[in-house]
């Protein structure tokens, strides 16, 4: 069983999303890493690295 807790585990599991044909679940992973990791350059870079638009549900 996999555990996820730094910005680099939910980033890896988003590139095997992204291998195996999976875009829009490598993209909500890549957010969460990017929301995890605290210099926002590098998590601008985080969301670059995997495009398209954000599925998330703003209250």
């Amino acid at each position: 069983m996999r555990t996820f807790n730094r910005p680099s585990d939910y980033l890896d599991a988003a590139r095997e999303m992204a291998d195996s044909g999976r875009p829009t679940l490598a993209r909500m992973l890549a957010e969460e890493a990017a929301d995890r990791t605290p210099d926002p350059k590098e998590a601008a870079r985080i969301l670059a690295d995997f495009p398209g638009p954000s599925l998330r549900q703003e209250d």
